[in-house]
Protein backbone atom coordinates (compact mmCIF):
# COMPACT_ATOMS: atom_id res chain seq x y z
CA UNK A 1 0.00 0.00 0.00
CA UNK A 2 1.38 3.37 -1.09
CA UNK A 3 1.47 6.13 1.78
CA UNK A 4 1.64 8.60 -1.07
CA UNK A 5 -1.79 9.54 -2.83
CA UNK A 6 -4.43 11.82 -3.96
CA UNK A 7 -7.82 12.87 -3.01
CA UNK A 8 -10.70 15.45 -4.36
CA UNK A 9 -13.94 16.69 -5.44
CA UNK A 10 -15.32 19.15 -7.98
CA UNK A 11 -18.17 21.59 -7.40
CA UNK A 12 -19.76 24.33 -9.68
CA UNK A 13 -20.83 27.36 -8.33
CA UNK A 14 -22.15 30.41 -9.59
CA UNK A 15 -19.43 32.93 -8.79
CA UNK A 16 -16.87 34.29 -11.39
CA UNK A 17 -13.71 32.33 -11.89
CA UNK A 18 -11.89 35.66 -11.28
CA UNK A 19 -13.97 36.44 -7.76
CA UNK A 20 -13.83 32.80 -6.28
CA UNK A 21 -9.93 33.02 -7.25
CA UNK A 22 -8.97 36.41 -6.12
CA UNK A 23 -10.46 35.53 -2.41
CA UNK A 24 -7.95 33.02 -2.11
CA UNK A 25 -5.44 34.94 -3.51
CA UNK A 26 -5.17 38.34 -2.02
CA UNK A 27 -8.67 38.17 0.41
CA UNK A 28 -8.33 35.52 2.18
CA UNK A 29 -9.23 37.63 5.68
CA UNK A 30 -13.14 37.09 4.32
CA UNK A 31 -12.82 33.51 4.74
CA UNK A 32 -13.59 33.65 8.12
CA UNK A 33 -16.43 35.73 7.71
CA UNK A 34 -17.58 33.72 4.72
CA UNK A 35 -17.07 30.47 6.02
CA UNK A 36 -17.67 30.91 10.07
CA UNK A 37 -18.56 27.28 11.32
CA UNK A 38 -15.66 25.84 8.96
CA UNK A 39 -12.71 28.58 9.51
CA UNK A 40 -12.65 30.41 12.75
CA UNK A 41 -9.66 32.57 11.65
CA UNK A 42 -6.84 33.15 9.41
CA UNK A 43 -3.78 35.39 10.14
CA UNK A 44 -0.45 36.29 8.28
CA UNK A 45 2.42 35.16 9.75
CA UNK A 46 5.06 35.88 6.89
CA UNK A 47 4.63 38.52 4.27
CA UNK A 48 1.40 39.93 3.62
CA UNK A 49 -2.25 38.55 2.19
CA UNK A 50 -1.51 38.53 -1.92
CA UNK A 51 2.28 37.40 -2.19
CA UNK A 52 3.28 34.13 -3.51
CA UNK A 53 5.28 32.54 -0.57
CA UNK A 54 3.54 34.23 2.30
CA UNK A 55 2.68 31.87 5.05
CA UNK A 56 -0.59 31.70 6.76
CA UNK A 57 -2.26 30.25 10.10
CA UNK A 58 -5.67 28.69 9.37
CA UNK A 59 -7.85 27.95 12.60
CA UNK A 60 -10.31 25.09 11.63
CA UNK A 61 -13.15 22.86 12.55
CA UNK A 62 -13.53 19.75 10.17
CA UNK A 63 -15.95 17.36 11.19
CA UNK A 64 -16.58 18.72 14.88
CA UNK A 65 -12.42 18.96 15.41
CA UNK A 66 -10.74 22.21 15.87
CA UNK A 67 -7.46 22.52 14.32
CA UNK A 68 -4.60 24.78 13.02
CA UNK A 69 -2.52 24.69 9.70
CA UNK A 70 0.35 26.95 8.68
CA UNK A 71 0.79 26.71 5.12
CA UNK A 72 2.95 28.54 2.65
CA UNK A 73 0.85 29.55 -0.16
CA UNK A 74 1.76 28.85 -4.29
CA UNK A 75 0.05 30.64 -6.54
CA UNK A 76 -0.56 30.08 -10.07
CA UNK A 77 -2.25 32.48 -12.00
CA UNK A 78 -2.53 31.86 -15.10
CA UNK A 79 -4.78 28.68 -13.88
CA UNK A 80 -6.31 30.04 -11.54
CA UNK A 81 -4.79 27.83 -8.50
CA UNK A 82 -4.08 27.93 -5.06
CA UNK A 83 -1.80 25.63 -3.13
CA UNK A 84 -1.51 25.51 0.36
CA UNK A 85 2.30 23.47 1.36
CA UNK A 86 1.55 22.57 5.00
CA UNK A 87 4.34 23.26 7.12
CA UNK A 88 2.41 22.81 10.88
CA UNK A 89 -0.66 22.07 12.77
CA UNK A 90 -2.59 18.78 13.56
CA UNK A 91 -2.41 17.49 9.85
CA UNK A 92 1.13 17.01 10.29
CA UNK A 93 0.83 15.11 12.85
CA UNK A 94 0.09 12.18 10.40
CA UNK A 95 1.22 13.66 6.99
CA UNK A 96 5.06 13.81 5.48
CA UNK A 97 3.25 16.02 3.06
CA UNK A 98 0.01 17.64 2.97
CA UNK A 99 -1.02 20.11 0.25
CA UNK A 100 -4.70 21.13 -0.40
CA UNK A 101 -5.43 22.90 -3.66
CA UNK A 102 -7.96 24.73 -4.90
CA UNK A 103 -8.41 24.96 -8.73
CA UNK A 104 -11.11 27.46 -10.51
CA UNK A 105 -11.99 26.77 -14.04
CA UNK A 106 -14.74 29.36 -16.10
CA UNK A 107 -17.97 26.79 -16.80
CA UNK A 108 -21.07 28.41 -18.19
CA UNK A 109 -22.23 31.64 -16.67
CA UNK A 110 -20.48 30.47 -13.30
CA UNK A 111 -17.17 28.20 -12.27
CA UNK A 112 -15.91 24.79 -11.76
CA UNK A 113 -13.79 24.26 -8.91
CA UNK A 114 -11.41 21.74 -8.42
CA UNK A 115 -10.48 20.89 -4.88
CA UNK A 116 -7.70 18.20 -4.25
CA UNK A 117 -5.22 17.29 -1.58
CA UNK A 118 -1.93 15.75 -2.51
CA UNK A 119 -0.66 14.29 0.69
CA UNK A 120 1.91 11.55 1.76
CA UNK A 121 1.34 9.43 5.23
CA UNK A 122 3.45 8.98 7.92
CA UNK A 123 2.38 5.32 8.83
CA UNK A 124 -0.09 2.94 6.74
CA UNK A 125 -3.06 3.52 9.65
CA UNK A 126 -3.16 6.82 8.70
CA UNK A 127 -6.82 7.38 6.98
CA UNK A 128 -6.74 9.41 3.41
CA UNK A 129 -8.09 13.12 4.34
CA UNK A 130 -11.11 12.87 2.88
CA UNK A 131 -12.50 15.11 5.95
CA UNK A 132 -10.16 17.84 4.60
CA UNK A 133 -11.43 17.49 1.20
CA UNK A 134 -15.12 17.75 2.73
CA UNK A 135 -13.94 20.93 4.66
CA UNK A 136 -12.73 22.51 1.69
CA UNK A 137 -15.72 21.70 -0.04
CA UNK A 138 -18.01 23.01 2.72
CA UNK A 139 -15.73 26.56 2.30
CA UNK A 140 -16.04 26.45 -0.90
CA UNK A 141 -20.10 26.63 -0.82
CA UNK A 142 -19.99 28.82 1.51
CA UNK A 143 -17.72 31.61 -0.02
CA UNK A 144 -19.21 31.06 -3.51
CA UNK A 145 -22.95 32.14 -1.18
CA UNK A 146 -21.05 35.12 0.01
CA UNK A 147 -19.56 36.09 -3.17
CA UNK A 148 -22.73 35.97 -4.50
CA UNK A 149 -24.40 38.12 -1.72
CA UNK A 150 -22.23 41.05 -2.46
Amino acid sequence: MSLKGKVGTEIEIKSPPEKFYNIFKSQAYHVPNAAPNHIQGVDVHEGDWESHGSVKIWKYTAEGESGVFKEKVELDDANRSVTQVGIEGEVMKDYKTFKPIYQVVPKGTGSLVKLSIEYEKLREDVPAPNKYVTLMANVTKDLDAHIMKA
